[in-house]
């Protein structure tokens, strides 16, 4: 495997450079020829990344593994869109934040299809979010984000751990910016809490 490094270009986006010289847009550029090799390039480079925003998002590694495949999946398709304005890497991590959220949609509307129940309450006992922690929870930042609600891990995820601004948030989860923020000062008073801070 070669080794890759990231290099900043006045006025451009940074890129990625490995043993050989070649550069990001070179591997891009092989890419939208049908050059596979050239796009597995691209993936061995960025998909740690990717599977710890999906890892991050759906507390779950089986699934994030399966919505990351399906993020290069869908990357790989629309690769002939990718006009070059940001880094391949910012470009995939918006596509994955999407494949996520589409898959919690789809989820969604499958158990709303598939639950029964006998009384109203049962309803509300499933929607209701778990409040047990165990002891382990206030040393473990990643056990206390699983236990956020998604909305409030979302918009902390995007912006305190990926470091995104609330109008992009907002963008991408087809939310107000006040509702990100809103979102964001929840999720760290749940985080507090759950600490014990």
């Amino acid at each position: 495997m070669e080794a890759a490094q990231w290099v900043s270009t006045e006025g451009m986006v940074d890129l990625m450079v490995t043993v050989d010289g070649a550069t990001e847009r070179d591997w891009l550029e092989a890419a939208r020829e049908g050059d596979l090799a050239a796009f597995e390039h691209l993936y061995r480079a960025t998909s740690r990344r990717i599977y710890a925003v999906c890892y991050r998002m759906t507390t779950d590694a089986p699934l994030a593994e399966e919505l990351t495949q399906e993020t290069f999946v869908r990357a790989w398709r629309k690769l002939s869109l990718f006009r070059g304005d940001s880094a391949f890497s910012s470009w995939v991590h918006a596509i994955a934040v999407n494949t996520v959220l589409s898959d919690r949609r789809a989820r969604k509307r499958r158990e709303a299809r598939e639950t029964v129940a006998d009384e109203p309450s049962d309803l509300e006992r499933v929607a209701e979010a778990p409040t047990k922690r165990s002891p382990e929870t206030g040393i473990d930042l990643e056990r206390a984000m699983a236990l956020l609600p998604p909305g409030a891990r979302n918009v902390f995820i995007l912006h305190d751990v990926e470091g995104f601004r609330h109008e992009e948030i907002a963008r991408m989860l087809g939310v107000a910016e006040g509702t990100s923020k809103a979102q964001l000062h929840r999720a760290r008073r749940l985080l507090r809490e759950g600490l014990g801070r």
